[in-house]
């Protein structure tokens, strides 16, 4: 494909909300198929996503049928009809098989196959002009492009890890303490060995039962009790419930706690909690909750792993799953963006306008970062949906637009 001078949408990520934003953005306006762009590497739709899920060998996704990105929310329900055995008690949650032919579908029937430039955005130059702003997006291909409008959905955090993990002075192999995103459950041999998991999330519980799987003993430490919930976060944060006084508070600050209250760093569903204690009862897991490591040197090719509550550890390896981090200040496209159009941060998150746009541009975002205006589940599907009823409309709409 021919990188066009101008477009006047550039999407940053081709992930899931990427997704259900084209598909929105075309629902409101077919004609708007021939005026936007999306970036990534990958040249593909979901690579990250479905890349993750066979790396942890995830068998079904955490929401509903409903959530997808589609404009219709039966949608996925009826692409079902017979295969009823791919979705899963409660609320019908796909299969990680169905949900993927599901998003093939969607990207078939919404003619979105070729939308996917193969480049990397490495950065973005706003140029301010009389006659309206535009946006140089330089990529990692050497190319430049020129965008009138830009939505950011890259999605992914910056990987967090546990201040003990800086202060390791031995020399290790990497792939014997990294980050769950960097696991892939299908390229090892663990036979025999014992491995331990950091965080109470529900990647902990995946690659746990992966590992298991491959014959390691595992053991998995918490820094809090394990808490088991059916969704990351209450369903009253996808409607009025919450969200109303949610919206109705003014102070960042307060909004920042209540997101974080909400989602409380991370959780196993009822069923997970199911498989993980029957591994417990069959001596291949132990969980050790409201315990943290407090340092560990690697001697003799094994961890030697001391621990807050003075009990000493040895592991063949250790994976961190421990969450990401959003930051607008350490997003690397977001450096000369911020400069031009100064913004109000929060604990990492921009306070964006009520369209989810940086004040005063036409540069939108939406994903974890977007969570002060949408959230705790801005992350999520569901959190993408919410965006796009939000960004859709500054965009179809020239009364909508913004030129400073």
């Amino acid at each position: 494909m021919a990188l066009p001078d101008y477009i006047d949408l550039a999407i940053i990520g081709a992930g899931v909300q990427a997704l259900t934003l084209t598909t929105h953005l075309l629902q409101k306006s077919a004609k708007y198929d021939h005026k936007f762009l999306v970036f990534d590497p990958s040249q593909t739709w979901l690579s990250q996503w479905q890349q993750q899920f066979a790396a942890q060998q995830i068998p079904a996704l955490r929401s509903p049928a409903v959530h997808h990105p589609d404009p219709n929310p039966h949608q996925l329900r009826t692409f079902a009809e017979h295969r009823h055995n791919e979705l899963f008690p409660p609320y019908d949650r796909p299969g990680t098989k169905l949900f993927n032919d599901f998003c093939s579908e969607v990207i078939r029937r919404w003619k979105l196959t070729d939308k996917v430039y193969p480049a990397r955005v490495i950065q973005i130059l706003p140029i301010k002009r009389a006659l309206g702003s535009r946006f140089q997006l330089v990529l990692d291909t050497g190319e430049t492009i020129i965008a009138r409008r830009v939505v950011l959905a890259t999605g992914s955090g910056k990987i967090q890890f546990p201040d003990w993990v800086e202060k390791i002075t031995s020399d290790y192999p990497s792939e014997r303490l990294c980050h769950s995103q960097q696991v892939n459950l299908n390229q090892l041999n663990v036979t025999g060995e014992r491995i331990l998991i950091v965080g109470g999330g529900l990647s902990s519980g995946h690659l746990a039962k992966g590992a298991i799987k491959l014959g390691a003993t595992v053991m998995l430490m918490t820094r809090k009790q394990l808490q088991e919930k059916i969704f990351d976060a209450d369903p009253g944060w996808l409607g009025p419930k919450y969200l109303k006084d949610f919206h109705g508070e003014t102070d960042w600050s307060v909004r920042y706690q209540q997101i974080q209250q909400a989602r409380n760093g991370g959780s196993m569903t009822p069923e997970m909690m199911l498989q993980l204690r029957k591994a417990v009862s069959e001596g291949t897991m132990i969980i050790n909750e409201c315990s943290q490591v407090r340092t560990a040197q690697w001697q003799n090719n094994l961890w030697q792993v001391y621990c807050d509550n003075g009990s000493q550890h040895q592991f063949n390896r250790i994976w961190l799953a421990t969450g990401t981090k959003f930051s607008a200040i350490e997003h690397p496209l977001l450096q000369e963006v911020l400069e031009a159009y100064p913004t109000e941060i929060v604990n990492g998150l921009p306070v964006l306008d009520e369209y989810l746009r940086l004040p005063k541009s036409n540069f939108f975002i939406m994903g974890g970062l977007a969570a002060l205006q949408i959230g705790p589940v801005a992350r999520n599907i569901h959190g993408g949906k919410m965006a796009c009823r939000r960004i859709v409309p500054a965009i179809v709409k020239p009364s909508l637009a913004v030129f400073p």
